[in-house]
């Protein structure tokens, strides 16, 4: 049966932010004075993808908390970032890219001392924190998870119910079917929305790698093949399924025109039926039905439409990583910020996430999913490996973390241009060609 999430509250939905800058007191900023006395003091600037805690009001909370503990900090600016992976990639070609930020997923791990300041140890820092792989290499971490998060589908359980389906689908098929039913029970949804036009949310389409499978070593078993889209490995089920939902036109009618902020209200008030995005995604979801005079009983989780030996499975691990500029003058209170804001803040027990912490504990809204698949946290690249997938990746053309590139599967599919199974020929050829150029 279907879950239902039983929390509410915190992150709204909210309109696009460009900046907001949220002060202590008025002087500062990431181009201020060097701090060098050792403690947490002077100002601060903090870059976040969070759009909707910076206009909630949200960070206005969380910037009194860290003052009133260091009241030394003069400033502590935010700013909030629609574009995200966009605008910090580029501004990270010069300086001015705050003091703390979440690191963006175009940096490989060979990367990461070149742009930001090393952390600590990984084995000394995993004795406090989990997921921090993702943002380490060669022993080093760089960046420390703000919460964790699990890979499934935000839905709307009142629309579902109404269509009459009761159980989760188990396979891509049973997926379809129902997406199907949706549309008949209601044929003014969208059974499925994807957000092509703001790009960012299909990555969330990738780290269904290794859940698909229940395989943790996915990923490093990935760069030793030629042929990821064959039949029945994980990216050819995930992409497949993408190419499938649009090209039964089981998704948005003109996916040029949809829009993140307005999801979150579609899918509330049950105009929307699904959509693929981590668990950071169900507060947001749930407060967009209240909002709307629902209920967060109207928003649930489900697993990724996929068993292996008969169970689901799903990935957990980081969500955004925070690290601290290289260049940065305060390193010492942009360190304090992110401590504070992984032990202190509330933020993963806010956005019914798992805490970054080892001995964080499972949030309520999320104990139903849980005990109903079997979590995988992916391995770690060999020692000496970890940058092979980021460079296999770079090499084959494909970027499996640019939205472009399943915005492409999408054209394809409502085109026609390119059969599926073209689409996955082409890919593989792609990735063959990586490897073989970086010697994988």
């Amino acid at each position: 049966m279907f879950l239902h999430q039983r929390r509410a509250r915190l992150a709204t939905a909210s309109t696009a932010v460009a900046v907001f800058a949220l002060t202590a007191a008025c002087s500062g900023g990431s181009g201020g004075e060097e701090n060098t006395s050792g403690e947490p003091g002077g100002s601060i600037t903090v870059l976040t993808w969070r759009t909707d805690l910076v206009e909630d009001g949200t960070f206005d909370d969380y910037v009194e908390q860290f003052t009133t503990k260091y009241p030394a900090v003069t400033e502590v600016k935010v700013e909030g970032i629609t574009d995200y992976e966009g605008e910090v990639k580029t501004r990270m070609s010069t300086d001015a890219y705050g003091d703390v930020l979440a690191i963006p997923g175009s940096v490989t791990p060979d990367q990461l001392g070149d742009f930001f300041e090393p952390l600590g140890d990984l084995a000394e820092l995993e004795k406090e924190y989990r997921w921090l792989n993702d943002k380490s290499f060669e022993g080093t971490s760089y960046g420390i998870p703000v919460v964790g998060n699990v890979q499934g589908l935000v839905y709307n359980t009142k629309v579902w119910e109404a269509a009459g389906l009761t159980d989760f689908p188990t396979t891509p098929e049973e997926f379809l079917e129902d997406l199907a039913a949706l549309k008949a029970a209601d044929p003014g949804i969208d059974p499925l929305y994807t957000n092509y036009k703001d790009g960012w949310p299909l990555t969330a389409w990738e780290y269904y790698r290794g859940g698909v499978s229940g395989d943790p070593d996915y990923v490093n078993e990935m760069v030793t093949w030629d042929d990821p889209w064959a039949d029945g490995r994980d990216h050819e089920v995930i992409d497949g399924l993408l190419y499938d939902v649009v090209a039964q036109k089981l998704t948005e009618a003109d996916p040029t025109t949809t829009n993140w902020e307005q999801s979150k209200q579609l899918l509330g008030t049950g105009k929307i039926g699904v959509m693929l995005l981590g668990s950071w995604a169900i507060p947001q979801m749930q407060q967009a039905a209240v909002d709307a005079g629902g209920s967060a009983e109207d928003i649930g989780y489900m697993p990724f439409p996929a068993q292996a030996n008969g169970t689901f499975h799903a990935t957990a691990g980081g969500d955004y990583n925070l690290g601290i500029n290289v260049s940065s003058k305060n390193k010492v209170t942009a360190r304090a910020w992110i401590d504070w804001f992984n032990h202190e803040s509330g933020y993963s027990e806010s956005q019914v996430g798992l805490s970054p912490l080892i001995d964080g504990a499972t949030p309520a809204a999320l104990a139903d999913f849980v005990d109903q698949v079997e979590l995988v946290q992916m391995n770690p690249a060999p020692e000496g490996k970890e940058s092979l997938f980021a460079d296999v990746d770079t090499a084959s053309g494909i970027v499996t973390t640019d939205p472009k590139f399943r915005q492409k599967i999408i054209d394809d599919a409502r085109s026609g241009a390119r059969t599926k199974q073209q689409v996955f020929d082409d890919l593989n050829e792609a990735w063959a060609k990586g490897r073989a150029d970086v010697g994988a």
